[in-house]
Parts: C-alpha cells; structure tokens; sequence
C-alpha cells in the first residue's frame, strides 16, 4: 500500500511554485487529503491563524514550504521582512504541530543558509562554520532556525521532524516578477525581451563570476516525498545536484536558447552574491536514494518554453 494513502497532510505554500509539484506527486501517489492554507485565510505569521489551521485541519505531516522569498535585489530591500516572516511561521508551525501531536514535520530550508565562504561541495557538517553571505544572511538564518528547533525538539520531546535544504530550484511555473524572482527566470525574461524587441545589448547583474548549482522544480518536489516517507532524523540534507556553472556561463546558454546574439554586458555596480555554490548530495542518496533527473539544459528548454506560453 502507498505510504501516502491514509495520510492527511498540510502543504503549506501548496499553491507556490514548488508546492504546485508536490500537491501534484501527492496525488499521484494516492494521498487523497491535502490541505493548503491559503494566505487569504491563513496568514501564518499570526499565531491565532496556525493555532486555527491546526484545529481546521488535523494533519499527520505538515510539509512546510512556504515563504517570503526574493533574489538578491529582494533580499536587500526586506531583510527585517524576510527575517521575521520566515522565522515566526517556522518556529509556530512547528510548536503547534508538536502541541496537536502531529506524527511529522517537514521543514524546508535553503542553500542560502550556508557560511559564505564554505569550501566546494558544499557538506551538511559546514553549516555553522561562518556567517551566510550577507545580501541573503537574515533569510537564510530564519530558516535555519529550523533545524535548531527540530533538533531541539528531537532531543526534548520526540518530536518528528525533518529539515531539507533545496538547491536553488528552477522550472515551469517560477516567479517571472522582475521585482523579486531568482537568476533563471529573471535572465529567461531579460533574454527573450531583448530578442523580441531587437535589442542589441542585455545588462546583468554584478560581474558574473559567482558560481551556482540549479535543481529542477520536479525533481526537488520528488525528493522532498522521498524524504518524508523514508528519513527520520533531525540532521539538516541537502537536496540538489552536482552541477556549478558560473552566472556569465549560465547568461550564455540562456542567451543561445532563445537565440539572442548581441552583447552581454555586467553592471559591476550590482553584487554578485555568495561566490560558490555547489552542493555535496551524497546523503540525500545513502539516507533515502534521492538522486536528481533532469538534464540541466533540457530543465532550461522546458522551462522557457513554458515562459513563452504564458
């Protein structure tokens, strides 16, 4: 029988872009009771909202998923948002799922929650050897505020609770907002705007040095079901991919996909982020055989057709 098929399962930021993908491999697998609180009713950053959602809606797992998320220009403009929102949702639903004896919390990190310079792959075991780079350092740490209290709460109470830390996530559906989306969606846009409007020159951000690994949506929302069925401890596990590519590179492939042959220029004046990143994924496969699929370049193809056909 499914794991899955008796369960009852809040997905908190289910209608978001990598909880559309877990909503849909939930009900491939047969779970048949999911809720999504929606903002509109459950703003989770007000205690009376969670405590409701609770009572609403009692869950045998609670994967939490949302987030106020942005790139690095978003980062800059909210940090106290970013802070505060992020760690009073995480740190209430938790508690609250522990009071209403809930069977498993899954938490969802971010890569961002790792020091600036960590030495390449990125391990688990680095993730308190500095302090997060600074664009994105109050988001990073709320979330990993997580992992403390699951660890926490193992230790005090039994608590089941799992913490995941996603590699930057791309695919159809992203946030294609020019005011807060990630590097993919918002060099896809720049990209194919330039083309439409024959421009001859794309300005991107910062020098293009940095280096990033990318995880398709489908993939993560796989992992992220894996891991709840099989893993059942509170050490923090990446979920992501081998792949690093410079930010220039990426430009490149972008830029040849959607046929744009003119000059890329860099806005020097912009900053560029943590330098690294790429990720150590071994423990994801030998805990629960999580292994990513997709090929980054048909991930891009797909993702800009996508794009076109909003």
């Amino acid at each position: 029988m499914s794991f899955w098929k008796d369960k009852r399962v809040i997905v908190t930021g289910g209608a978001g872009f990598l909880g559309s993908y877990v909503v849909e491999k939930l009900k491939q697998q047969e779970c048949k009771d999911i809720f999504i609180p929606l903002v509109e009713k459950y703003d989770l950053t007000k205690e009376k909202n969670i405590i409701r959602l609770y009572k609403d809606y009692p869950a045998n797992i609670v994967i939490h998923l949302a987030a106020v998320v942005g790139g690095i220009g978003a980062n800059r403009e909210n940090p106290g948002k970013f802070y505060y929102d992020n760690v009073v949702m995480g740190a209430m639903l938790m508690e609250y799922a522990r009071q209403f004896e809930v069977d498993k919390f899954v938490a969802i990190g971010t890569i961002c929650a790792y020091p600036k310079f960590t030495p390449i792959p990125f391990k688990e075991e680095d993730l308190w050897n500095g302090y997060p780079e600074e664009t994105n350092a109050p988001y990073g740490l709320a979330k990993k505020m997580m992992l403390v209290q699951s660890q926490a709460y193992r230790a005090q109470y039994d608590f089941n609770s799992i913490f995941l830390l996603p590699l930057n996530l791309y695919g159809p559906r992203d946030n294609f907002n020019p005011n807060n989306s990630h590097v993919i969606p918002s060099l896809i846009k720049k990209f194919i705007e330039a083309v439409e409007e024959e421009k001859g020159e794309v300005v991107c951000w910062g020098t293009g040095k940095p280096t990033r690994g990318f995880l398709y949506v489908e993939d993560a929302a796989e992992g992220i079901l894996l891991a709840t069925e099989k893993y059942n401890k509170s050490d923090p596990v990446n979920l992501g991919t081998n792949l690093e590519i410079s930010i220039k590179d990426l430009a490149g492939l972008i830029a040849r996909l959607v046929g744009f042959k003119g000059k890329i220029k860099w806005d020097t004046s912009k900053p560029d982020g943590q330098p690294r990143r790429k990720l150590d994924t071994s423990r994801a496969e030998r805990e629960f055989g999580f292994k990513a699929k997709m090929d980054f370049e048909d991930g891009l193809k797909k993702t800009i057709e996508w794009y076109k056909n909003i």
